[in-house]
């Protein structure tokens, strides 16, 4: 089976697609180049949400057998979420009724357009705000995580989401994926190198390059770069899978506890790191650890897939909850709820079942993406 993981591309014909979306962006979308978007800011997670969007979009081409099981998935987080603030539902016009179906149409809209899978944390861009009411959206011209999928369809969606939220549209001169990038809403992100500062996305870019653009683009001061791994996963190592900010000068970090894990040493090398870190107004970093499951769930989902995500740390705030995985080891699972509950105080932990989704080696933030309150 060829997922997330693999670096197999998939041969996957570019469906039929309006000359809005062709040219990546919404006919409302003001184009503002990143250079003069000065005033925006990329939010945290952990303030007010508007809605969050999803993307019923797993097709056989990709998924073989496991699509029906992964689309079950997206639609139990929609119905999960939807309990707590507006979702909405990105779909193939002749996926609709299905979407319409599974996800439930209590708090849920559904938008109708070429897709190509289902991580719209990765291709969807990064809202940002302005402090005055104003929404904007940066785009940062998703090929696939390094051109490892076709991604024709994925590519444009960013621009599609700019002109339904009715937000301005703002195009990086960067090349990467919003599962690459965790801010504290106050000036601070923390990256991965690995991510970043690779020829597959940014060739002949330096460190300081990037991280330049990266700050005009999101309203940064700080940048803390953490090693991340590259080639061990299609996405040459998230930071959303190894460091999360739960508020400002709070950190949330992997740490995998399994020697036989290529994540085993570099957890502790990020741990290093951030322990020693501070953030852009020059507080040192409270850090809390966060490890996945030792054991699993044994179902066609784990069996003897290498590609398998149990990660903890790819969870979802928001407004009144937090959504989390839960992948059948009890203390994990357990320790996990405890910890989100006591550093999210007044929201409720609700943990989900992901295998479907984690065979593909990817989790909750991978499939979702929030839109803050403006």
């Amino acid at each position: 089976m060829s997922t997330r993981r693999d670096f197999i591309k998939q041969l996957m014909a570019a469906s039929g697609i309006g000359a809005v979306a062709a040219l990546g962006l919404g006919l409302g979308a003001a184009r503002v180049p990143a250079a003069l978007a000065g005033s925006w800011y990329m939010p945290d997670e952990h303030g007010p949400q508007e809605r969050v969007i999803l993307a019923f979009a797993a097709s056989s081409r990709v998924w073989e057998d496991w699509a029906g099981a992964v689309n079950d998935t997206i639609a139990l987080l929609a119905r999960t979420i939807a309990n707590y603030q507006p979702v909405t539902v990105l779909c193939r016009a002749n996926q609709l009724s299905a979407a319409r179906s599974k996800c439930g149409t209590s708090n849920v809209e559904f938008l109708a357009l070429p897709l190509d899978d289902v991580w719209v944390r990765d291709y969807g861009g990064c809202f940002v705000v302005d402090g005055a009411g104003g929404l904007g959206l940066v785009d940062f011209n998703f090929n696939g995580w390094g051109n490892k999928q076709t991604s024709a369809n994925d590519t444009r969606v960013a621009g599609t989401l700019s002109y339904e939220m009715e937000s301005d549209y703002i195009r990086s001169a960067l090349v990467g994926e919003g599962g690459g990038i965790e801010v504290d809403g106050h000036g601070t992100a923390i990256i991965t190198e690995s991510c970043w500062v690779n020829g597959n996305r940014n060739p002949g870019m330096g460190k300081a390059q990037i991280e330049a653009e990266l700050k005009a683009n999101l309203g940064l001061r700080k940048i803390i770069w953490l090693p991340g791994i590259k080639d061990k996963d299609i996405t040459d190592a998230h930071v959303d899978f190894y460091a999360r900010f739960v508020k400002p000068g709070v950190v949330i970090a992997n740490l995998d506890n399994d020697p036989k894990s290529y994540d085993y040493a570099v957890t502790r090398k990020h741990l290093e790191i951030l322990n020693a870190a501070t953030d852009a107004d020059g507080r040192k970093l409270v850090v809390h650890t966060l490890p996945p499951p030792l054991t699993v769930r044994s179902n066609q989902y784990t069996r003897n897939n290498p590609d398998f995500a149990p990660g903890y740390i790819n969870y979802l705030p928001i407004n009144g909850a937090v959504i989390a995985p839960q992948f059948g080891d009890a203390a994990a699972d357990k320790y996990c709820k405890d910890l989100l509950t006591k550093l999210y105080p007044g929201r409720v932990v609700v943990q989900v079942n992901i295998d479907p989704i984690a065979a593909g080696g990817g989790g909750i933030h991978c499939v979702t993406k929030n839109l803050p309150l403006v």
